[in-house]
């Protein structure tokens, strides 16, 4: 039986895409490393990937092969039945990432790994309070988008009094959370993403975690989008030399295949049905992890990182009396400039076909190339950005 093709003699229908973010004119359709092409053959390079989400480059071989070749055997089973790919993937992520005596919760998204992390927090705890931080992003979902700052993006249903936000780095406000024994978790990023590129000091970090110690609350490192290598190290909070009791993961973890996961501390007793998941950990899932895994070691991703986030933060850095400060570890970086970026970023996107993202500081441009990305394309980057800001001056 010869099937149609997709999206061909489709009869009449008024249904659109619900559009949920504000989309440049480029339809990207093919990618390969740092450079993807348009649905008209131009091509970009890719300094955003996709909210971070290329860790390892547009369209792997390695990727394309495992997953060509699981899928060729079986795509999916549930949790249900068992699934060797996830006892592999844990135990490689455990040595590559340093944290063997921990267990792997595998699920869908980032979102959904803070949602099960908030749980699993007060499964343990029994406390319904928690702390986040100002400017701090963690997902669009009822319980992520609730310790989420983003007044704007949260329903009066995701609105609660069991959430405080703190700034970050303020030792001040943090001497003033209670002693007593209320705050079930506190949880941030290891690099504020969002936010503007906003790094925790690693004295902050350790004051969080004595706190935690000292009061029971549990210790949430959301590493979405600056674990998996992207800082030079396999997650942020590693620079500062804590171990948090549980770390989430997603984004950079499936290099475009849905996946995310929770590292959990042995601290924690896992209980039957205390998680779920119908889709987290299915066989693709593990098997794109895996590739991501792989290369990330073979292709010594995480020292690139660290080297060419390095250049680039040095050579941006005083390159312009229009740029007030670079921010940023490996490659996840922000350029703060005396104007709102937007208008830069579309000029590098449809002059030099850059593709560079925003935040929700509206002056800061944010840098998010894949991890294998090359001193060569740095060098293209830092020529574009020195052309359009000759236009201010």
């Amino acid at each position: 039986m010869k099937l149609p093709v997709s999206g061909s003699n489709l009869p009449h229908s008024k249904m659109e895409p619900f559009q949920v973010y504000s989309q440049f004119d480029v339809e990207p359709v093919q990618g390969e490393g740092s450079w993807f092409r348009d649905a008209d053959g131009t091509r970009y390079l890719d300094f955003y990937g996709g909210h971070a989400v290329i860790s390892i480059g547009h369209n792997h071989p390695h990727l394309v092969n495992q997953l060509q070749e699981q899928a060729g055997k079986l795509g999916y089973y549930s949790s249900a039945a068992k699934n060797s790919l996830q006892h592999q993937l844990a135990k490689r992520l455990g040595v590559i990432s340093g944290y063997e005596d921990y267990s792997l919760f595998m699920c869908n998204s980032g979102a959904e790994a803070n949602e099960n992390a908030l749980k699993l927090a007060s499964f343990h705890n029994n406390r319904t309070k928690l702390v986040a931080f100002k400017k701090g992003f963690h997902g669009r979902t009822s319980g992520a988008v609730s310790i989420t700052d983003h007044a704007d993006i949260q329903a009066p249903v995701n609105r609660t009094g069991e959430v405080e936000f703190l700034p970050l780095n303020d030792f001040n406000a943090l001497e003033q959370l209670s002693p007593s024994k209320d705050v079930c978790a506190v949880i941030l990023e290891g690099i504020q993403g969002i936010g503007g590129v906003n790094i925790p000091d690693s004295a902050f970090l350790q004051k969080l975690k004595d706190f935690c110690d000292h009061s029971g609350a549990v210790l949430i490192l959301d590493e979405i989008q600056s674990g998996y290598g992207r800082s030079g190290k396999f997650f942020a909070h590693q620079y500062a030399g804590i171990r948090p009791d549980l770390i989430t993961v997603a984004k950079g973890m499936g290099n475009g295949f849905p996946v995310g996961g929770v590292l959990i501390s042995p601290k924690f007793e896992a209980k039957a049905g205390m998680l779920g998941t119908t889709f987290g950990g299915n066989h693709l899932a593990c098997a794109a992890g895996l590739a991501v895994l792989d290369v990330l070691e073979e292709e010594n991703a995480i020292e690139n990182a660290r080297t060419i986030g390095a250049y680039l933060t040095d050579n941006i850095a005083g390159s312009h009396t229009a740029i007030r400060e670079v921010r940023g570890l490996g490659l996840m970086i922000g350029i703060e400039f005396d104007f709102a970026a937007d208008p830069l970023r579309e000029k590098l996107l449809y002059d030099h076909h850059v593709f560079t993202g925003s935040s929700s500081d509206k002056n800061t441009l944010r840098l998010l190339p894949p991890l294998t990305v090359s001193q060569d394309e740095a060098d293209l980057f830092l020529e574009s950005l020195a052309q359009v800001l000759q236009s201010y001056g």
